[in-house]
């Protein structure tokens, strides 16, 4: 059993937000030279989105990558022996091919459409990524450095194991100087839990790595300069001259980047907002460096490393992006994260996991400053006269919550919304380079219950209701409310409401409460946000909305097939398995009904449910020789659990019914029923599957069941 600090929680809340706020710093001038950046945008000090008209948060394959792929420790077994094979099949599960997660910028010259092409051809990890397989030019690119953030939070305290696991996760896509940089960042982060002796990080990482290599030389090097130099901008100009761009083949080498956040966390260890300014203004791959450096810093600082002149994590609000095959993690916050990663951690290291906060309430508001992604703003129409502001706090008798603190409350057209994204943005329209792939987080049938409250120093009434945003026709967002309560100061609340099926199947976008003063009386102080939760599967029937035009129903669905029509529910696959998903893990006990289940080409095709991926679910398949058969994919294998004949023909609809209940999974068709009793998957989503063709569905009826 491995040691755990006492402070590992929030020390990998603030690596999980140093990460995060440094790729979104870097994200909007990533591949821009120093020159450039000095020319166009100045030194880098705080975000500079706006200047260049991008979202803040957005879709990038530093995040996404970096908390998908240490989930392959749930999927494979908590074990610090996994391999670089069982994380390869990790790659295989939630990468979506020329979709989520990577650039996909070519065989040859993306190092991750190389390996994932050779993982999709049968070539297991390490071979995937191998010099020996795909050359020293295409394996020695950066990405096996920018995706081990992840494998160094699980391991606190101990580099070994942290090197370790980045070696196996590195090797998947890259081999030679970029696994060594990868191994030597890990430990260093690691080993930033226990100590804030920059020099000593760098010896511990250097320990990991051969004497030899050319990043054990660079950073003698840079050593040395530093010493010598005693201002960045001098010994980034020698990084440039003597291990710049040009003196190495590929798009985006490891070594100049390695070397300049080397020089980065030399000169600016112990104050984050420097970190942030030296390594964004360098210039090269921006967002890869600054999120490694951010998530560094931030770890062996703690949370104070956000106290400085900048407001960093404000506008963040803990927001994260994470475009994978998992659509229920892609819509995520910090605090989600960290608590993800913090039991990793536990797990690799004997102990047990965390007790969830607030009785397992998705939004508890317990880290400090975490907001896990609420932003207040007020309806159009309302007062701008308002004063109010929104922040985490820890109420003395209550304990931490959500403050809402208003002053000059009292018009009756008055009205304060504080949400949190639930689903896709209207901003990925104009989000570029990585596609989001994302269902919705809440869906009709399921329950919420918030837990609300006025402080007992405040003057007057406030109403305070469950409220939505949903889209609708051309894609706007239309309110949907739910129950309220009129809190006079020192009242709480317990807001419930099961949301009902009249969303014409559009997805949620937003969950959170409406506030408003009561009609007899202004209202001041503040409204406690106490937890926001939701229990339950759907009761819902998904189907083409009836208000058309509009797009983001069907994004609601992860696309993991060559072709879906907005028709209705038609996929085309053109050579193997093509799947689409909707729904999150956490769905258990259901059932889903498809009235109008038809292959008009090809086979094996069928409906999935416990969806957990591309490659791993219960499935019930129509098959070439005519059966019906219950089965579980596990990775490259299709496990079949159970099959009769069943004469079906191309071009006529079956109902099909899929039922998951605890550990039994049954199926009817016509007259075949199958059931079978497996735990491999306790919950997820639902799906449709073509192989080598053309299914379609009109519609799927979501309902709950249960043992009783």
């Amino acid at each position: 059993m491995s040691n755990i600090p006492q402070d590992y929680l929030e020390r990998v809340y603030a690596g999980v937000l140093g990460k995060l706020i440094g790729v979104y710093v870097g994200r909007p001038f990533e591949g821009w030279t120093h020159q450039r950046i000095i020319e166009e945008l100045g030194h880098i000090r705080g975000y500079v989105h706006e200047k260049v008209g991008d979202p803040l948060v957005v879709t990038d394959d530093d995040v996404s990558g970096t908390f998908q792929f240490v989930r392959a420790l749930e999927e494979h077994g908590y074990s610090p022996d996994i391999s670089s094979e069982d994380i390869g099949k990790t790659w295989l599960n939630n990468v979506i091919e020329h979709r989520t997660i990577f650039w996909w910028g070519g065989r040859g010259m993306s190092t991750e459409h190389t390996a994932f092409l050779n993982l999709k051809r049968g070539i297991p990890a390490p071979l995937s990524g191998s010099i020996k397989t795909n050359g020293k030019t295409v394996a020695e690119q950066i990405g096996a450095q920018i995706f081990i953030d992840g494998w160094a939070l699980v391991a606190p305290g101990n580099p070994q194991l942290a090197a370790k696991l980045a070696r196996a996760a590195g090797s998947v896509s890259h081999d030679g100087e970029s696994v060594y940089a990868a191994q030597l960042w890990a430990a260093m982060e690691a080993e930033a839990f226990v100590s804030k002796d920059i020099n000593h990080l760098l010896d511990v990482g250097l320990s990991v790595i051969p004497r030899d290599s050319l990043i054990a030389r660079v950073i003698g090097k840079v050593r040395e300069w530093v010493a010598e130099d005693g201002d960045w901008m001098k010994t980034r100009q020698r990084i440039e001259d003597s291990h710049g761009y040009d003196k190495f083949h590929g798009v985006c080498h490891v070594i100049p980047n390695h070397a300049i956040m080397i020089m980065a966390v030399l000169y600016a260890s112990t104050d984050f907002d420097e970190a942030m300014h030296i390594i964004n203004t360098c210039g090269w791959d921006t967002d890869c460096n600054s999120g490694n450096v951010g998530c560094l810093v931030a770890t062996m600082l703690g949370l104070s490393a956000f106290q400085g002149p900048y407001d960093w994590r404000g506008p963040l609000a803990d927001r994260a992006l994470i475009s994978s095959a998992d659509g229920g993690y892609s819509i995520n916050n910090a605090v989600r994260i960290s608590y993800d990663i913090a039991n990793i951690g536990r797990r690799l290291a004997g102990y047990k996991t965390l007790e969830p906060p607030k009785g397992g309430a998705q939004f508890h508001f317990s880290l400090p400053g975490s907001t896990q992604g609420f932003q207040l703003s007020r309806p159009s129409g309302s007062q701008q006269s308002i004063s109010a502001t929104l922040q985490q706090r820890v109420d003395g008798q209550h304990g931490p919550g959500l403050a809402i603190d208003v002053e000059n409350f009292g018009q009756e057209q008055d009205q304060l919304e504080v949400f949190t994204q639930t689903f896709t943005p209207k901003e990925v329209l104009y989000m570029k380079t990585y596609e989001l792939m994302a269902s919705p987080l809440v869906y009709p049938g399921q329950t919420i219950t918030a837990k609300v409250r006025a402080s007992s120093e405040g003057n007057g009434q406030v109403v305070v209701g469950l409220r939505l945003k949903v889209y609708s026709r051309n894609d706007e967002l239309v309110t949907m409310d739910g129950p309220s309560a009129t809190l006079k100061p020192g009242e709480e609340s317990l807001l419930t409401w099961t949301i009902p099926d009249e969303m014409d199947s559009q997805p949620i976008q937003k969950i959170g409460i409406a506030l408003s003063p009561s009609t007899a009386t202004s209202y001041r102080g503040t409204v406690w946000l106490d937890s926001l939760s939701w229990t339950g599967v759907p009761n819902m029937v998904v189907r083409k909305p009836l208000q058309e035009p509009c797009e983001f129903w069907r994004r609601a669905w992860v696309n993991g097939a060559d072709n879906f029509s907005t028709s209705s529910f038609i996929i085309a696959q053109g050579q193997g398995e093509g799947i689409i998903t909707y729904g999150t893990r956490e769905w258990d006990n259901y059932s889903i009904t498809v009235p109008n289940f038809m292959i008009k080409f090809g086979a094996p095709a069928g409906v999935a449910i416990r969806v957990q991926g591309l490659n791993r679910y219960y499935a019930v398949f129509f098959t070439e020789d005519k059966r019906i058969t219950l089965v579980k994919a596990l990775d490259a294998r299709r496990i079949e659990l159970a099959s009769e004949a069943f004469p079906w023909e191309l071009d006529q609809k079956y109902k099909v019914i899929l039922t998951a209940c605890d550990d039994l999974i049954r199926v009817r068709v016509g007259n075949v029923e199958l059931q079978i009793a497996d735990s491999q998957y306790a919950s997820g989503g639902i799906g449709l599957i073509a192989t080598d063709g053309c299914v379609s569905a009109e519609s799927f009826v979501i309902t709950p069941s249960s043992s009783a």
